[in-house]
């Protein structure tokens, strides 16, 4: 079967995952809201037994960061395996209400990185911790444990990166970090390296932000974890940390 669109036509293309994402962080509650804005959260690019050949690394140490991308796995997963949202719009919705910067108001999906899109792709910069043995080491990444990987990019600052732009309706909102409660005795349940990755974290709010129950006990599963916590304003208060089952 082919397709035709604008006098053109193209074969059908199926893609399939070059690797998965390793990461502590294993539901997309807490999961960072974009790449880059948790610095400190680790994570590893493992790749598939077919494609562990290090001839395809080769040079890619020269660089300091990547662009990965991705697929939204667990919105097919929380919809039974079907599409989610199903419409008249390629299986999703044309408007959607951006999780944090868009407030209440729906924009168009182009216009957001909402995660519900027609063809459940996403798209991150991360930065490169190093390369070990055929497994790439990232810092900073917004996607959860176990998420298949399509394909990898190096960053090239001359043409990816550009300063002084608009940034639509994200111009009009700024985003505040909550202020994070934590008893040394919790905290140190975690290693080092995981410590300020959970601060961070926290700080960014993962709750939906229609949320508002000062007396609600969320819970994130973070490094076999769950971090019990709630939040009062602007400051968020972690009252338990259990293991996870």
């Amino acid at each position: 079967m082919v397709f035709s669109s604008l006098n053109r036509t193209f074969a059908p293309m199926n893609i399939e995952p070059i690797a998965h994402f390793r990461s502590p962080l294993t539901s997309k509650f807490g999961v960072p809201r974009q790449a880059g804005i948790v610095p400190e959260l680790r994570g590893e690019i493992v790749f598939e037994p077919e494609y562990r050949n290090a001839d395809a690394l080769r040079g890619l140490d020269q660089f300091d960061y990547l662009w990965i991308i991705w697929g939204f796995s667990e919105n097919i997963k929380d919809s039974g395996g079907k599409p989610p949202l199903l419409g008249r719009f390629g299986g999703a919705k044309p408007t959607v209400r951006p999780p944090l910067l868009g407030g209440n108001e729906r924009r168009g999906v182009w216009a957001t990185r909402s995660p519900f899109r027609p063809n459940n792709l996403g798209l991150s910069s991360v930065c490169i911790e190093r390369i070990e043995d055929g497994v790439i080491h990232v810092l900073g990444a917004d996607l959860m444990d176990g998420t298949p990987i399509f394909d990898i990019k190096p960053y090239l600052e001359y043409v990816d990166s550009h300063t002084g732009v608009r940034s639509g309706f994200v111009d009009e909102r700024k985003w505040q970090r909550l202020e994070v409660v934590m008893a040394d005795e919790l905290l140190a349940q975690f290693t080092k390296n995981d410590q300020q990755a959970l601060l961070s974290l926290l700080a960014e709010d993962p709750r939906p932000q229609y949320h508002d129950d000062a007396q609600r006990v969320y819970g994130l599963p973070f490094a076999g974890r769950d971090v019990r916590f709630r939040v009062d304003g602007q400051r968020l208060e972690v009252v338990e940390v259990r293991t996870c089952t």
